[in-house]
This record gives C-alpha cells, sequence and structure tokens, in this order.
C-alpha cells in the first residue's frame, strides 16, 4: 500500500554597510547572502555554510536549517540539499540563548546500559533535548550522570528522537565513535525500530507499505505534511495486529525517520493515530496524546557486533486503552 503508491556576496547599502554586516543599533545580524560558485557546486546545504567564516559549527547551521532561517533561491532546502553553481543562499541568523546542561533527578527507565551505550524508554511528555520553552526537564538532563556523549553539544550522546509525547525506546551513545558509528548505522538503516500504533478505522490489507516523501507543512508551521516544504523521502512499513472495533493495532516499522513520520503517513491513508492532537479527529477515547509507543529495538553493537534486542511494555496510559478496546470488541 502507499500514499501516493558560495562565494559571499558583498552588496553595499550606504547605511547598513555589507549585507549580513550587523550595525550597533541591531537587535540581531541582518540577513546573509552567498552566491554558489563552480567550485562549490555540489556541495551540501549544511557543509557549505559550515565552511563560511563568521557562521559558527555545522550543528549551529543544521539549527538555522530545520528552524527556516535558510533558503536557496527563496525555497526551504534540507540541510543535505545539493547546490548548484548560481544558487543563492540566504541566511538570517538567530540569536540562540545557550542552554544549561546540568544533571537532574529524573528517574527515566534504562532496559539495557554497557560501557558505550545505553538504551532507555522515554516516559510520555518528555522532549528529548533542550529547545526553546524546554530548558530543563529532558531526557538529555536525566541521562548526563550516565556518560553520554557524541553529537551536539546540546544533545550529547542523542543519536534518534522521539516526538515529546510518543514513549519507547531510544539508544544513546557514551563516546563520540559510538555516536558516529549508531548515526552511520541508522543511515544504513541497519537498526531495526518498531512501533505499536492505535489507529483509526480498518484496513483492507495485513499489511503494507507507505512510501510518500514528509516535509514541513507550508500552512501549519509546527506540523510536517506529505509533499510539504523540503519534503525528503519517507517508508513506513507496516502490519496488521489486531482489529478492535473501529480501531486497529499496527506494527509500525520506520525505514526512514522523519519528523512525525508514523502520524503523518497514517493520515496520509486515512488511518490517523489514535489521540493525536495535531493530526486525528476527537480524541474519544480519552488519551489525551498519540497512541504511539517504540516498543522494540534490534542492531548488532557498534563495538562489540552482538545483536542487541530491546522491549519495552505499553506505558500505563495505553495499555488500559488496548485493554477496554479489546473487552468492548469481545463483549
Amino acid at each position: 500500500m502507499s500514499a501516493l503508491t558560495g562565494e559571499h556576496a558583498p552588496d553595499r547599502d550606504p547605511t547598513t554597510g555589507p549585507v549580513g554586516e550587523a550595525t550597533a543599533d541591531r537587535d540581531r545580524p541582518g540577513p546573509l547572502e552567498f552566491v554558489v560558485s563552480e567550485e562549490d557546486a555540489g556541495s551540501r546545504l549544511d557543509m557549505f555554510l559550515g565552511s563560511r567564516p563568521g557562521l559558527g559549527s555545522r550543528s549551529q547551521v543544521a539549527r538555522w536549517i530545520r528552524s527556516g532561517a535558510v533558503t536557496v533561491d527563496g525555497v526551504r532546502r534540507a540541510k543535505s540539499h545539493l547546490l548548484s553553481p548560481g544558487d543563492r543562499v540566504m541566511v538570517e541568523p538567530v540569536e540562540e540563548a545557550p542552554f544549561a546542561l546540568v544533571p537532574e533527578e529524573i528517574a527515566v527507565p534504562i532496559l539495557y546500559e554497557d560501557e558505550w551505550l545505553l538504551v532507555v524508554d522515554k516516559p510520555a511528555g518528555m522532549p528529548v533535548h533542550p529547545s526553546r520553552g524546554h530548558s530543563a526537564g529532558t531526557l538529555v538532563h536525566a541521562l548526563l550522570g550516565h556518560g553520554v556523549a557524541g553529537g551536539e553539544d546540546f544533545r550529547p550522546g542523542v543519536v534518534h528522537r522521539l516526538d515529546k509525547d510518543t514513549t519507547g525506546l531510544l539508544v544513546v551513545a557514551k563516546s563520540a565513535e559510538v555516536h558516529r558509528r549508531l548515526v552511520a548505522m541508522m543511515s544504513r538503516r541497519e537498526v531495526d525500530r518498531r512501533y505499536l500504533v492505535l489507529v483509526h478505522g480498518r484496513f483492507a490489507c495485513e499489511s503494507g507499505t507507505i512510501e510518500a516523501p514528509v516535509g514541513r507543512d507550508p500552512v501549519r508551521r509546527k506540523s510536517m505534511a506529505v509533499g510539504g516544504a523540503a519534503a525528503r523521502e519517507a517508508r513506513t512499513h507496516f502490519s496488521v495486529l489486531e482489529v478492535l472495533g473501529d480501531y486497529t493495532l499496527v506494527e509500525a516499522r520506520l525505514e526512514t525517520g522523519r519528523t512525525h513520520q508514523i502520524r503523518v503517513h497514517f493520515l496520509a491513508i486515512g488511518h490517523p493515530v489514535a489521540g493525536d492532537p495535531t493530526y486525528a479527529r476527537r480524541d474519544v477515547l480519552g488519551l489525551g496524546r498519540q497512541f504511539l509507543h517504540s516498543y522494540r529495538l534490534t542492531f548488532l553493537h557498534p563495538i562489540t557486533g552482538e545483536s542487541v534486542e530491546v522491549e519495552a511494555p505499553l506505558p500505563p496510559d495505553l495499555a488500559p486503552v488496548l485493554d477496554r478496546l479489546r473487552g468492548h470488541a469481545g463483549g
């Protein structure tokens, strides 16, 4: 089943100076414009900008790209976008307050841990890492005492993410080398991630694949959409586990990992995730959040080569809903 089966350009203004040069009475830097040269053609957007003097690290550039502060010929692009000669890259730098990473006493179930990595069962309502509006109480703050490391400074050890109100398994690195290897494994699709998802409606098939690009919704900027801005390929495989009246419990397996991928993909085929406050219909089950749980994680250990298989049971707010639906179906 398928849902849809440079070169700095110093143009001067007599009052502001070169484009991108901040004047003393401004609260934030002005826009910067770069023209891609023949030499830089074929470069990734983030690598191109990361090599420009005065723009900071690639991680900072990546945050600007994600936030929409970077455009190529007026269009938002992903950080992996390949540039062509003559492309005009515009950057509107955003001043960011540094996040204080201080360990916090927050209980998070750790289901696997060794000297190189750990696998945690993230609870609902917890952001994975600090961001605007979430400067404390994140998974990163909870794990700082476990020696997590690698990756970007504001989210050490984080290899992949879950939405704030999605529960379940995440692997976290304890060194830069392990982080690098795990990220590469993710890119090669060598980490098997499976989710339990309760969706609206019944399926006409027992299994299938949803293949549709996912990007930022052009109207609702905090949402994603099939075919949205800077859409990237996305693929979700699913199998029907149980039909429960007007709902279906499915197992979803991610082949790619786009923001809100499962939620957007099931919406695209007419089966929104139950309880989803962003993409679903009215929450008649009283879930208060999307019924989406990362329950199984399988991969070969990046250091030892041994198989690591971890499972997390449904959390206490989701399991009773499933039991109640089974009772109604049986009655």
